[in-house]
């Protein structure tokens, strides 16, 4: 989903500055060190005190598969990759987008997921690009929907939040015309609703992947094997069922 506004030569410094735990380092400790968000709904959020959600039991999953258990941070968005860089956790899951802009600042492991950039509206409301033209919307700070609805022209005001939640709750009280997020979330939303918001078209497709540190490939490669092994084995088209009702991974 998501873009961090930090600048890649400022990632890049930090990376430079210390040095991540290899593989060896985490197995040998017996624990990995995950970060999150914890406030974006279904894929990583806080029920109560209980972080859950999509991308948190899917981590928690390949931990153990790994043998290995979880030490889990949640952080602002915006800093899950300058905590990355300064060595605070082993990786991160936190529905960042793939771009090429990011792989020269992180590496990362194979998509866990496919999404889009969904339009979600009122009934009546602006349901395409052409109809976002002159209308305000609503989308998450440091985000590629934001990078991507400002793309969009003749688009109105572009107003940002810094939770995903704030920008849906402007779009519930009226406040902007649409919200822009991922097309899963929008989704959840529309459901939650029950018909006082539609879900539109996507503005952008885009794939979903863990991120470490750059270089530590040791990691990489066992992040991916266990990935690899949930997707063939039933495991993620189970725990993918359980919270989208269909299969989300990458066709």
């Amino acid at each position: 989903m998501k873009k961090a506004l930090l600048t890649l030569t400022a990632l890049a410094l930090l990376a430079t500055t210390a040095q991540a735990r290899t593989w060896e380092d985490i197995k040998k400790s017996g624990t990995i060190k995950i970060a999150t968000e914890g406030a974006f709904p279904p894929f990583n959020m806080f029920k109560g005190k209980e972080l859950t959600g999509f991308e948190v039991d899917l981590a928690t999953q390949l931990a153990t598969q790994l043998g290995l258990k979880v030490q889990w941070v949640t952080q602002p968005f915006d800093n899950l990759l300058i905590g990355l860089n300064q060595d605070r956790y082993d990786f991160v899951i936190a529905s960042h987008g793939i771009t090429p802009e990011r792989m020269k600042a992180v590496d990362f492991a194979s998509p866990h997921y496919c999404t889009g950039g969904a339009i979600v509206t009122k009934p009546g409301g602006p349901m395409t690009a052409d109809a976002l033209k002159g209308k305000t919307v609503a989308v998450q700070v440091g985000t590629t929907y934001l990078e991507n609805v400002r793309k969009v022209p003749g688009v109105g005001d572009v107003k940002t939040f810094p939770k995903d939640t704030d920008a849906q709750a402007a779009l519930m009280s009226g406040r902007v015309d649409a919200w822009v997020g991922d097309k899963f979330t929008g989704l959840d939303l529309v459901k939650a609703q029950k018909g006082k918001v539609v879900q539109g078209a996507l503005l952008f497709n885009e794939r979903i992947g863990m991120a470490v540190k750059k270089g530590n490939s040791g990691l990489l490669k066992e992040l991916n094997a266990a990935l690899s092994k949930s997707l063939s084995d039933g495991s993620y088209a189970k725990l993918s069922g359980q919270y989208f009702g269909t299969d989300v991974r990458c066709k």
